[in-house]
């Protein structure tokens, strides 16, 4: 895991939150915001503001190698430019470039349980890579992507048991932030 040290102003996001789909990032990303008195920056939104289209639709007609193009950009652009929480895409940390600018950021890891996810996600809901047999396809990016969220998290939290509100002040805690 790496290590964020104390943050400077100007020295990028608040919080960066990573993990898989039905974590929470966006949700647990607002509260957050709203306590810390910073704004939420959620990178799946920087692209389909972009692309001009939702992100099902990018996967369809631009395919998967456009979609991660743009989440590279979106990711670059929001790490480099905003100063509050930042939510990334489920599957940012898979590229290497934006592994390695996450290194010394605050980065916090929020890990779901399969079930947690799949009631939060639904299974109808539009996730291009969850499409078939979402539950089997889940624990495969979850096979892939464990060890990358542990590897650019400053730390983990767990969500099982928690709402958003009980999430957010473990993020807190565990990088010693205080509400303002």
């Amino acid at each position: 895991m790496s290590t964020a040290g104390p943050r400077e102003a100007g020295a990028g996001p608040a919080v960066v939150l990573v993990g898989p789909p039905g974590a929470g990032k966006t949700t647990v990303g607002a509260v957050l915001a709203r306590r810390l008195g910073v704004s939420l920056r959620d990178t799946d939104a920087d692209i389909e503001a972009a692309a001009g289209k939702a992100i099902p639709e990018i996967f369809v007609d631009d395919g998967e190698p456009r979609f991660r193009e743009l989440e590279r950009e979106a990711v670059r652009a929001a790490l480099a430019g905003h100063d509050g929480v930042v939510s990334l895409g489920g599957g940012a940390v898979m590229d290497a470039g934006t592994r390695e600018l996450l290194a010394g950021l605050p980065v916090v890891f929020l890990d779901v349980a399969l079930a947690d996810a799949v009631r939060r996600v639904g299974l109808d809901a539009p996730r291009p890579l969850l499409a078939v047999n979402p539950r089997k396809q889940w624990r495969t990016l979850m096979e892939q992507r464990r060890p990358l969220y542990t590897e650019v998290a400053c730390a983990v939290v767990d969500t099982a048991g928690r709402d958003p509100e009980e999430t957010a002040q473990a993020v807190l805690d565990a990088l010693e932030l205080k509400d303002t």
